[in-house]
């Protein structure tokens, strides 16, 4: 895998900040960040190594007292972790919960030193460290109030709140039904066994009543202590998550986009995918280039190159990562070409090459020669066999064709969950995609048995979007279909060019199976292979490597390394290769709506499958 370097922003350098306070505050920031860190890291020790623990408990009981959040509990570490995560990501929210109970925590520790009573708060060197700690905090926090900007969703705290009453209750159920079935003593009913389950939730001490007609196996206060731990991970997740993306794409959005696309969609193959209605768009200034994106698990994950003109992309990227920022979302593209590489690494975002997208050029392919002898063969024996196939645009489809078009390929798809989201359009059967180009294979009786949609790339060119064949076909009917297009594509549709199946690692296959291929290139090699097993990586390269295509290489674009862990994932939930717990199909409504004002949604449009 290759990285392009990062580079400073073209942009116009903006005016430098005046004043020490400024200058001091992302320093501020990350001390708070730091110290949180630190904390966690303590209290993480303190649970696992038994004189530590017993030494912070000593300072945290009777006439001490330590810095704030350093105890000797797994839930103080948690929250410190969760904290520092949050404070890292600039949340507004985070920062105003540090500011509440850090502030209370100070002003207790002031008081106790300054009115040490009976207890003697005042005689012990170690109090006034922790003291000192805590206002050294407090002060960063302060300093660095105008750092933490990103907002989190409005919903946020009521939720939270009702997470923490519903999981409460239920958690106190669950305890109570088991209190009851394991219960050694008598006299409890189920009001004191609800009570003493949600007691040890929350780590309060049951009275002694209860404890005099409760007594249950320690596996039980464990397991109800553990109910607890999960709800209160739960409640801090919601306390603090991030927004999740709602604007999706209106027609509005979409008849600018397409008319982007009308002097601009040569310049990526991809682009007509930007019309994908579960995105957002983000336009630049002037309205000539657009980023789109969806949000997924906290990540902004755009696809790609921007639209429209190069000379606006920066516009449109500022729009776009000013809104990551503002929501606390990680900033990522996939399948971005190297020129838009370098434009987004101007803006701070660092790069890894994905794989390569197969482009086949119509008058350079040809069937003949040695290196095509198997395809050629294959290719001849599916039309022996009395296949033929028919190319035609979308727009010049019956709408009873279409309609059993649509039917057949969702009778083909493999499977319940949609795969594609870079490289796939997500619907089939639009009146506002007209332009697209079908193939429909038929047998020698007529029958339909496989389709093949493309979306337009420019004036000229195809970029796949889907593959539906019937199972009990020929082997090779889809390579049959393709050389198809690439042999009559220019006389029939005036095309010039052909994007096919994008190889995610080709490289690494390719190199790793070459003669002195290195020992890590070929472990890496060989866990792609295995994985391959389920996600079609290397039988892609394979598929699309018997066209002896051009291979243009797409990266992931990223901001921070730590988050690729996290990019990852989304992009994999995007994909469809990792499905989120959901309500069943039953309870689900698919919707469907006309692209543009006045279009005609004479037939329902289906789902698209993507490339490979």
């Amino acid at each position: 895998m290759s990285t392009t370097t990062k580079q400073p922003s073209p942009a116009a350098p903006a005016a430098p900040r005046a004043g020490l306070l400024p200058r001091l505050r992302p320093l501020a920031a990350t001390g708070t960040v730091w110290y949180l860190r630190l904390i966690a890291l303590v209290n993480v020790l303190a649970v696992v190594v038994t004189p530590f623990r017993d030494s912070v408990q000593h300072h945290n009981e009777g006439q001490f007292f330590t810095p704030y959040l350093m105890t000797s509990g797994l839930a103080s570490a948690v929250l410190s972790i969760f904290l520092a995560v949050a404070m890292r990501r600039r949340k507004r929210a985070a920062w105003i919960f540090n500011f509440a109970l850090g502030g209370l925590t100070f002003l207790l520790y002031v008081l106790a030193l300054v009115f040490p009573g009976s207890d003697h708060y005042d005689k012990h060197g170690f109090n006034y460290f922790s003291t000192v700690l805590t206002g050294l905090f407090m002060l960063c926090l302060m300093v660095g109030r105008k750092e933490f900007t990103s907002k989190g969703d409005r919903s946020n705290p009521l939720t939270a709140v009702a997470t923490f009453i519903g999981g409460l209750a239920l958690g106190g159920v669950v305890g109570a039904l088991l209190v009851g079935l394991n219960n050694r003593l008598s006299g409890a009913d189920f009001g004191d066994e609800f009570r003493y389950a949600v007691g040890r939730m929350v780590t309060v001490t049951p009275s002694d009543r209860l404890l005099d007609v409760i007594d249950v196996p320690n596996w039980l206060n464990a397991f109800i202590n553990a109910m607890g731990a999960v709800l209160f991970l739960l409640v801090l997740y919601v306390a603090f998550r991030s927004p999740r993306g709602k604007e999706l794409l209106t027609a509005e959005d979409e008849a600018k986009l397409r008319a982007l696309l009308d002097k601009q969609g040569e310049r990526d193959s991809l682009g007509y995918f930007a019309l994908r209605r579960d995105k957002a768009v983000k336009f630049s200034p002037t309205g000539k280039a657009a980023v789109t994106y969806r949000v997924v698990g906290g990540v902004s994950l755009a696809s790609g190159d921007p639209i429209g003109d190069p000379e606006a992309w920066p516009g449109a990227i500022d729009a776009w990562l000013a809104e990551a920022r503002e929501h606390a979302w990680a900033p990522a593209v996939m399948g971005a070409s190297e020129e838009a590489g370098v434009i987004y690494a101007r803006h701070g975002l660092d790069a890894l090459e994905l794989g390569d997208e197969a482009i086949v050029e119509l008058d350079e392919f040809s069937l003949d020669g040695r290196a095509m002898r198997g395809v050629r063969q294959a290719y001849n024996r599916i039309k022996r066999a009395g296949y033929t196939v028919r190319i035609r645009r979308h727009e010049e489809i019956p709408e009873a064709e279409m309609a059993d078009l649509l039917s057949k390929a969702d009778l083909w798809r493999d499977g319940q969950t949609e795969r594609g989201f870079s490289m796939a359009l997500g619907r089939l059967g639009d009146p506002a995609d007209g332009r697209c180009v079908m193939l429909e294979c038929h047998d020698a009786d007529g029958a339909l048995r496989a389709v093949l949609s493309f979306v337009p790339w420019g004036p000229g060119g195809l970029s796949l979007d889907l593959m539906r064949r019937d199972r009990d076909t020929e082997n090779g009917l889809i390579e049959f279909m393709v050389i198809e297009l690439l042999e009559k594509g220019a006389a029939e549709q005036n095309l010039k060019r052909v994007s096919l199946n994008f190889a995610m690692f080709r490289s690494v296959f390719e190199r790793g199976s070459r003669l002195g291929a290195g020992p890590v290139l070929r472990l890496w090699r060989a866990v792609l292979g295995f994985f391959s097993r389920w996600w079609q990586i290397e039988s892609l390269y394979r598929a699309n490597a018997k066209y002896r295509p051009i291979w243009e290489p797409r990266y992931l674009l990223f901001e921070k390394s730590s988050e690729i862990p996290r990019i990852g994932i989304a992009s994999a939930r995007a994909e469809g290769f990792i499905t989120a717990p959901s309500l069943p199909s039953l309870f689900r409504r698919r919707h469907t709506r006309s692209a543009l004002p006045g279009a005609t949604a004479a037939l329902p449009t289906a789902e698209g499958g993507g490339k490979g």
